[in-house]
């Protein structure tokens, strides 16, 4: 897998800057003003539901739309009227896009054909990266004849092979089987960063991700609601809505009341002030708990747990994980741990929450740390 890779040729870093753009389509807001930079050689993830606006900002990052106002920068230089074919850009989006009158090989030659690369060096280059995607056997074939996650692996591979400054990913494994899309997200960050590229990959999906690693910028309805590193952010998500965009089972979140040293959920539980709340006044606050912090388990003579009742709505098993929704104070929680737990519609259960894992905020959704 690493051959490809280690005959890349290193060009030009490119960063990506975004400086106060925004995107207005018929008195409707695509894209709130953004300031956005992007390191050379970085693998980026915009991580978004769908319509949070990935796509529309890979567009103007691409060329293919203007910003209704600021400027698309590349490496300094204002790029904001530049066509898309004058930028070294390639794009792959979850809808593949190839030539259908043309063989395997012609697709993913295309772009060294256009750059006047020799035949022999266009064969092998070809050749290396058809072996990376499990091409190789259809080099040969018509394309109408493949299936559609073949053809996405060949939209891919065709972006891999023109080297460009510029690498824009929109949900590009969504149509690929789970084996082949598991060894890809492990294969294409250390693939693109090895080729010298700046990458800008669009998931609406957390898991991914977090595989991918890099940096992430969180979108919701539009807006940038933090720009850092994927584990950092993960870990200490800035607010309240970086934390709902990065969890999935989605988070846990309830009112809870700080009192005389203690923290409450009303009516449900409660514990001893964690170090973050000594100076904050007592009041009302968010917390925030991702389902795998709530196990279905205890484990003996751990006093970072606190015992949560509540009654089962729906509980699902999927593979050895297990998903129970539950109602607990008038609010659906949903609790996930590794086993098989089978419960039944309205059962009372006891969930275990793990202090470690809370995430509290202030009512306006601000992180406190």
């Amino acid at each position: 897998m690493c051959i490809y890779a280690a005959s890349i040729t290193r060009f030009l870093a490119l960063s990506v800057e975004l400086r106060n753009v925004d995107k207005v389509v018929d008195g409707m807001v695509h894209i709130h003003p953004v300031n956005l930079l992007l390191q050379d050689r970085e693998f980026n993830v915009l991580l978004g539901a769908t319509l949070s606006g990935k796509t529309t900002l890979l567009r103007l990052m691409a060329g293919l739309e203007k910003p209704s106002s600021g400027e698309v920068l590349f490496s300094g230089k204002n790029v904001t009227g530049v066509s898309v074919q004058k930028r070294n850009i390639a794009m792959v989006y979850q809808e593949f896009i190839n030539y259908p009158n043309f063989s395997v090989f012609d697709n993913i030659a295309s772009p060294l054909r256009v750059a006047g690369k020799k035949p022999d060096q266009i064969k092998q280059e070809v050749g290396e990266i058809a072996e990376l995607l499990r091409l190789s056997e259809f080099l040969d074939r018509d394309i109408a004849s493949l299936s559609g996650g073949q053809q996405q692996r060949i939209a891919l591979a065709r972006a891999l092979v023109k080297r460009a400054s510029l690498v824009l990913l929109d949900e590009p494994l969504a149509n690929l089987d789970y084996k082949l899309r598991e060894q890809l997200r492990e294969e294409l960050p250390r693939l693109f960063v090895a080729s010298g590229s700046t990458v800008v990959y669009a998931t609406s999906e957390p898991e991914e991700a977090l595989m991918l690693g890099g940096h992430i910028a969180m979108l919701h309805e539009g807006k940038v609601v933090q720009y850092g590193k994927t584990t950092d952010i993960y870990r200490r998500p800035g607010n309240l809505e970086s934390a709902r965009i990065f969890s999935h089972p989605p988070i846990n979140v309830t009112t809870i009341v700080k009192s005389s040293g203690v923290i409450a959920i009303p009516g449900v539980t409660e514990w001893q002030c964690p170090e973050v709340f000594r100076d904050r006044p007592d009041g009302e606050y968010l917390l925030g708990i991702r389902p795998h912090h709530l196990s279905l388990t205890s484990p003996e003579r751990d006093a970072r747990l606190v015992t949560i009742s509540g009654t089962v709505q729906l509980a699902e098993i999927s593979g050895s994980v297990s998903l129970v929704h539950m109602r607990i104070n008038g609010n659906d929680w949903i609790s996930e741990s590794g086993g098989i737990h089978p419960h039944s519609i309205g059962e009372s259960i006891k969930v275990y929450m793990h202090l470690d894992g809370c995430l509290y905020f202030d009512r306006d959704g601000t992180a406190i740390y």
